[in-house]
């Protein structure tokens, strides 16, 4: 069994199977999630380049690069079991906690060609066949059952109609940027930190979902200026209808729903306007457009 120390004696027990098929489930799922937004992707057509990926895209393949680096690393010192534990992550976590939580309002709402959904679909791409080589060795059905669902193109050559004819992946060098790393972890722990926040006033029942919330941010001014780049798109990465972002002096941990020790304070209070029927964002334009009264702007765009 890939997933255990095979240098000690085995264990097994009713816990451990079912450990060990939560870990299955969680890399199947992610894998299927990933081929079915690439049902209209064709790679040859599509792909956009990396230097025109945004830094969310490129964050994401940065996460790539490190599984590839470990995971052969680690089939190089016959280290199954890590194997498993660096997949069961990079899907758990990497993936479907923050990329694929975060995309999906760019895949199911946004123009199909748009270029950022088709960026969006590049990384996915790229992300499933380096899974599914990575995985093959001991993940060898499953690896298979994808590769043949993959667009020929992605396979990379017409010869290889199985995953078990190729070879592991190599981690691209472009995608490894450390400056990139340190932002996006930055930029996340905003991220859990608001989260908290959300999830404090669900409680209290002033929010259902998440999208149903304004969020406004107080931050110091060496906080406000590493977040004003990312102004725009904070609503997407914190999945919430709207959110402000204001400069102070000094953040008062008195008076605020929650405050951070970097230097920024959270409120959360329910959005402005009316329900999007299509993409469930709250939006004041949503009842202005005599010909779609239930639409946003946003996708009233799209679906012209």
């Amino acid at each position: 069994m890939s997933a255990q120390d095979y240098q000690e004696d085995l264990r097994i027990s009713t816990e451990i199977l079912n450990q060990l098929v939560e870990q299955y489930r969680k890399i199947r799922n992610t894998c299927r999630f990933l081929l079915s937004n690439l049902y209209d992707f064709d790679p040859s057509a599509h792909r956009v380049p990396y230097e025109r990926l945004p830094e969310l895209d490129r964050w994401a393949l940065t996460r790539c690069h490190r599984l590839t680096a470990t995971v052969r690393r680690a089939y190089d010192d016959f280290d199954f079991r890590q194997i498993v534990h660096e997949m069961d992550y990079f899907c758990s976590v990497d993936m479907s906690a923050i990329y694929l939580d975060i995309l999906k309002d760019r895949l199911y709402t946004f123009r199909k060609d748009s270029p950022l959904r088709r960026g969006s679909q590049t990384v996915l791409l790229e992300v499933l066949v380096a899974l599914t080589r990575l995985m093959a060795p001991i993940l060898s059905f499953t690896a298979e059952e994808i590769w043949r669902m993959l667009p020929e193109a992605a396979r990379g050559d017409s010869r290889t109609p199985s995953v078990h004819l190729t070879r592991l992946p190599d981690a691209d060098p472009r995608w490894e940027d450390a400056a990139l790393s340190q932002r996006w972890e930055r930029v996340l722990s905003v991220r859990t930190v608001v989260q908290g926040a959300l999830e404090r006033q669900r409680r209290e029942k002033v929010i259902g979902s998440s999208l149903e919330a304004r969020v406004a941010l107080q931050a110091e001014p060496t906080t406000y200026d590493f977040l004003k780049p990312y102004e725009a798109d904070l609503p997407s990465l914190l999945i919430v209808s709207q959110v402000t972002l204001k400069r102070v002096e000094g953040v008062s941990r008195e008076g605020h729903l929650v405050s951070d020790a970097s230097g920024f304070a959270v409120d959360v209070s329910r959005a402005h306007g009316a329900k999007c029927e299509r993409c469930w964002n709250y939006r004041p334009e949503v009842g202005t457009f005599p010909d779609h009264p239930t639409l946003c702007d946003r996708c009233l765009e799209a679906i012209r």
